[in-house]
């Protein structure tokens, strides 16, 4: 009875020593057979901490024709299984189990990338992150007030601050985590054109800066024009005058813009209405872009007091009411 046992015992570990180097085999010589994919491309996501076997389960859920055993093989017999590393990863059609391997050792990562055009507003950059299928949507649902508690921003409202700029990010990246990076450029952006401003401005603040910037971004995208209508605009702090800029108001009317201001539009009073209200508006009303921020701080001197748009991207400056009426007449009622 005994002999038949320890034959039993001795028959099952050969064969399980068989399948061992049976699957070893197969890892090792399966190194250069390109695995079968589902598309040209899989993106996936490694975490931290994860095994071998979780990592070659990850690829195959992903759309990768592994198999884990046979990969978990190839990781160990080649000493690779300590060097795997976390982060977003990018299998192409041809590639080995081999160059998978290497790719995750090497932590040759994968990056995408994410636009904020300068003018945007946190509506707009909102949306763009949660359309972004690249991006982990971890501020679905959550309200503005939430949102900056969340970035440890000690703010009334986000707009304005998240820098307009191109971020790379790897894919499966929290949309936090951008924002975040967006939040800490804007800040240093804004305290390095503070810093280096003008002393006679009539600004008390960083934040009155980078209101007047967002209004100078939306007004004009012609580099030529930006210091000289924030000149404007600084002129009529001076004297008292009211700002009287288009872009505020249709910030102030939200939703209620309809693609065109009307006289009663102007006339309906919100906290953002520069023709109701005197001095800056409450808030930035856009994300102001370097050359923005710049003209803000440095803006040209001059005795401007109104300006109109040409219709072609530039600006006609007038020194006086009835100068202005005629650069209206010529340039907006065609006349």
């Amino acid at each position: 009875m005994k002999k038949a046992l320890r034959g039993f015992l001795w028959l099952l570990i050969l064969g399980l020593a068989a399948a061992a180097v049976a699957i070893a085999a197969a890892a090792w010589w399966g190194w250069k057979r390109p695995v079968p994919m589902q598309t040209p491309v899989v993106d996936y996501l490694i975490d931290a901490g994860s095994t071998p076997h979780q990592i070659a389960q990850v690829m195959r859920d992903a759309g990768i024709g592994i198999q884990p055993e046979a990969f978990v093989w190839l990781a160990r017999l080649s000493g690779r299984d300590k060097w795997l590393k976390a982060g977003a990863y990018e299998a192409r059609q041809g590639d080995t189990p081999w160059q998978l391997l290497e790719r995750m050792a090497n932590g040759d990562m994968t990056q995408t990338r994410l636009t904020f055009p300068e003018g945007w507003t946190f509506a707009q950059i909102r949306a763009a992150l949660d359309a972004s299928p690249q991006v982990r949507h971890d501020t679905l649902g959550m309200d503005d007030r939430t949102l900056l508690q969340r970035l440890g921003l000690e703010a009334d409202a986000p707009e304005g601050l998240f820098y307009p700029d191109t971020y790379v990010f790897a894919p499966g990246s929290s949309d936090l985590d951008i924002l975040r990076r967006a939040a800490q450029a804007g800040r240093q952006a804004l305290e390095r054109a503070w810093a280096g401003r003008d002393r006679d401005l009539p600004l008390e603040t960083p934040y009155q800066a980078l209101i007047l910037a967002s209004i100078i971004e939306k007004e004009t995208g012609h580099g030529a024009d930006r210091a000289r209508i924030a000149g404007v605009f600084i002129n009529r702090l001076r004297t008292g005058m009211p700002l009287q800029t288009d872009p505020t108001v249709i910030y102030g009317l939200g939703a209620d813009y309809r693609g065109r201001l009307r006289k009663k539009d102007l006339e309906r009073d919100t906290p953002w209405n520069t023709y109701t209200r005197a001095g800056l508006p409450p808030t930035p009303i856009a994300s102001p872009g370097k050359a923005a921020l710049e003209a803000a701080v440095h803006p040209e001197k001059h005795a401007y007091l109104y300006f109109v748009s040409r219709g072609d991207g530039t600006s006609e400056f007038s020194t006086n009411l009835a100068a202005h009426n005629r650069a209206v007449g010529k340039y907006i009622l065609k006349r």
